[in-house]
């Protein structure tokens, strides 16, 4: 298939429809755990009755429910990286974070074949938009998204390239795949080679789109990179949120409720979540840090202060939405989709 397609085929919207949450979970088994490179393991986790599990797209991840050693449990979310036509399964790959808060290193130490574990359904922050050329730049484990993402610029035919860098050549997931598309790929191992080079964004390709994953420097980096890049023309996804400034606005604020006729006072020191959820409107939360994306809801009037790391420039500027485990308000009143 060529790669350099000058238009899209007639079945792009199957390649870039992108995923909405839903509520759900589902206990699905491991079928495979596998090393991939140096601290970085994969999973496949397959429906054990050979159900049909939900479809997802590239750039989507799935919500882990893993148990503690206090007998409680904790959520991580992780990017999707196996075959999307494959109906049965799902794979993610997993960095041994040693500073993590326990999940990684419950999936590296405890987590064992034949174990179940409790899956929610696939998300996407994180979708491909249409383009002739994309830039694609991952950072450590940051390559698990991308990869889905290649698969299907190589399906559509459109161009494409990969700058990948890591520690170490050894730490680099997915170098026997890669290989196979020779020079569309840039390995950049920091030990060899030193930081990433971010030169080639300085000239802007015409329907261009950059997509990017990886540590915050990383992106920082290329942030900085591509300051001429129109703001939707370059997407990134996050581990961790981003660093913010204090609110806007610390006094209350009210919420109207348009579904339930409520009205809702937000304090000071409380998060829209906590209010809604004090006030018995309970909205489906997981990271709590605006990462994840599970908690957004509609607004249909007043002016949200965008705390998340989800959204870009021309996404906020609509003020049709907002993460409420983070995200405050700048108005007096928010009218909610609740």
């Amino acid at each position: 298939m060529s790669t350099h397609a000058t238009s899209l085929p007639v079945d792009v919207s199957s390649a870039y429809r992108p995923t909405v949450g839903r509520p759900g979970i589902q206990s699905l088994r491991v079928a495979r755990k596998d090393l991939l490179a140096d601290g970085v393991v994969r999973l496949r986790l397959e429906e054990p009755n050979q159900a049909r599990v939900p479809d997802w797209t590239p750039g989507a991840h799935i919500e882990l429910v893993l148990p503690t050693s206090d007998e409680g449990t904790v959520s991580r979310h992780y990017s999707l990286c196996g075959d999307r036509w494959d109906a049965h399964a799902y794979e993610v790959a997993v960095l041994n974070e040693p500073n993590s808060r326990g999940g990684s290193r419950y999936i590296h130490e405890e987590l064992a074949v034949g174990d179940m574990i409790t899956v929610g359904t696939p998300r996407n922050n994180f979708p491909l938009s249409q383009a002739k050329r994309f830039e694609f730049i991952a950072g450590g484990i940051g390559i698990t998204p991308i990869m889905t993402m290649i698969a299907a610029a190589e399906q559509l035919g459109i161009d494409w390239h990969l700058h990948y860098g890591g520690r170490t050549r050894a730490s680099m997931a997915f170098l026997d795949e890669l290989a196979q598309y020779g020079d569309r790929v840039t390995i950049w191992p920091q030990d060899e080679l030193g930081h990433l080079n971010l030169g080639f964004l300085n000239e802007m390709p015409e329907d261009g789109r950059v997509y990017c994953c990886g540590p915050e420097p990383l992106l920082n980096a290329v942030a900085g990179a591509a300051a001429a890049w129109p703001t939707w023309a370059v997407r990134f996804e996050r581990f961790v949120a981003a660093s913010l400034d204090e609110p806007v606005r610390t006094e209350p604020f009210e919420l109207e409720l348009a579904v339930s006729k409520k009205t809702v006072t937000v304090g000071t020191n409380e998060t829209v979540l906590s209010a809604l959820s004090c006030a018995g409107v309970p909205v489906l939360a997981s990271c709590m840090e605006g990462v994840c994306g599970t908690c957004e809801v509609g607004v249909l009037k007043g002016t949200p202060e965008h705390r998340d790391s989800l959204l870009n420039d021309a996404e906020r500027a609509k003020n049709d939405r907002m993460f409420v485990c983070v995200s405050r308000a700048v108005s007096d009143r928010l009218v909610l989709d609740l």
